[in-house]
């Protein structure tokens, strides 16, 4: 039986600490800022576009500077006023805790469809990390609960993430109305993250029965909740995608765009089981977990990364090529404004993943597994952080305290739950029909 150190316990407490204290603060700051306080902001972008303008004006011509106007006037209509600019302040904390409690649930979600899929598929290599999918799958009915009490505050109007919960006067999104529509989006929340704890709950309950059982019943049930479970996501996962990121930016679409949340919940969610088998590994625990199984979940992150990646060309390129301003504006705000980041995310969550993980022996190396996980979880944070700050905050984003306070308590809360839920059965699923097999698991073209 795995027993969690007094030092994790104390590590993951200490950043659900942390995160409250940035958390608070930024509440403090954002929800307490006034017009003047919006009215720097819009200075401060003012003076910044002057000192760019000014940059540019200063062209070496024939070796010599030639000389312009230090200053050049700004068009005024061009320039947020201030109440928009005070609407973003407002929601620059509510945006940052969406930003990572959906990110790490849809990363304990993905965890468990991880694992549901091998098990539906009958995979023999993958049983000896079953507990650990089952454990680290925890958070989703922590976070699950979170996310549920954060759409209620949305639909009672205390934040305003959601434009579309403000659609009068809006004839494009009061034609949405039918499927965008507060009791509809709330029911079907409920729905989907309650089905998913349900499923979860049921599925764990019959393969710990199995532990025990003589015979193979409890393993054959949990088969056929699993092909339901699967069934479900496959169905629900567009429903959350439309409904809890791209609504965000109700006036835009995209038919890739639940896929491409999924692509990126996934490669997140095999980064971090890479790292706690690393971490038990080095603790002692996971004996019969071998190079061989690593170099599976190296070949998933690898695999997942260039299927990230097409996800996100194929959209990107598709939607510059036809060029249809319904569409465009999406890609517009964030190459204007999160330029760094949008592109950034190539070398996090491709260039690097694929290069270092290309050769057949990287896979087994645990310095650059570990690496390798770090740079895509990272990366892939920035990719949801894209995907909601513009249509919360516009160009007024940072990462400081509340979105850094966000991320440590979540991962936190994230850490705390499926460590301390791995210490409740053995990490050996006992009378599994494949568990030889997964044992002495042996990749033959290493």
């Amino acid at each position: 039986m795995y027993e969690i150190s007094g030092k994790l316990k104390t590590f993951a407490l200490g950043l659900m600490l942390i995160g409250l204290v940035g958390i608070a603060i930024g509440f403090v700051k954002g929800l307490g800022a006034t017009e003047s306080d919006a009215e720097q902001v819009i200075e401060h972008a003012r003076e910044l576009k002057a000192e760019k303008a000014e940059k540019e004006a200063g062209k070496i011509h024939y070796g010599k500077i030639r000389k312009w106007p230090r200053k050049k006037p700004v068009d005024k209509e061009l320039e947020p006023d201030v109440e928009h600019t005070l609407h973003h302040l407002h929601n620059r904390p509510w945006a940052a805790v969406y930003t990572s409690l959906l990110f790490f649930f849809m990363v304990s979600l993905l965890i468990f469809v991880f694992y549901a899929m091998h098990k539906a598929a009958s995979a023999g290599w993958s049983v000896v990390i079953y507990r650990l999918n089952e454990a680290m799958s925890r958070g989703m009915v922590s976070l699950g609960i979170l996310l549920l009490v954060f759409f209620v505050l949305g639909a009672m109007g205390v934040h305003h993430l959601f434009p579309w919960m403000h659609a009068e006067g809006d004839e494009v999104l009061e034609a949405k109305s039918l499927w965008l529509n507060i009791p509809g989006w709330l029911i079907r929340a409920f729905i989907i993250i309650g089905g998913y704890m349900a499923l979860r709950g049921l599925i764990i309950k019959k393969n710990f029965e199995q532990d025990s059982a003589s015979d193979y019943t409890p393993h054959r049930k949990a088969f056929r909740l699993t092909i339901v479970f699967i069934a479900f996501f496959m169905l629900t996962e567009a429903v959350l995608g439309w409904d809890w990121l791209m609504s965000l930016d109700p006036h835009w679409f995209s038919t890739l765009y639940s896929w491409y949340a999924f692509a990126s919940a996934m490669v997140t969610g095999i980064a971090v089981m890479v790292l706690v088998i690393l971490y038990l590994k080095g603790q002692g625990y996971l004996e019969y977990v071998k190079d061989s199984h690593l170099h599976d979940l190296g070949k998933y992150l690898f695999g997942f990364s260039i299927f990230w990646t097409y996800l996100w060309f194929s959209q990107y390129m598709l939607i510059w090529y036809s060029n249809m301003p319904e569409e465009t504006t999406y890609f517009a705000s964030r190459m204007m404004h999160y330029k760094s980041l949008f592109l950034g995310m190539i070398p996090l969550n491709f260039a690097l993943p694929v290069l270092i993980l290309m050769d057949i022996e990287a896979k087994r190396k645990k310095a650059l597994l570990i690496i390798t996980a770090i740079l895509v979880i990272i990366g892939h944070y920035l990719d949801f952080f894209v995907m909601i700050m513009p249509s919360a905050v516009a160009e007024n984003w940072h990462i400081g305290l509340p979105e850094i306070g966000a991320f440590l308590f979540f991962a936190g809360l994230f850490i705390f739950c499926g460590f301390t839920n791995l210490t409740k059965r053995p990490l050996l699923p006992a009378n599994n029909p494949y568990l030889e097999e997964s044992k002495h698991f042996h990749y033959y073209n290493l």
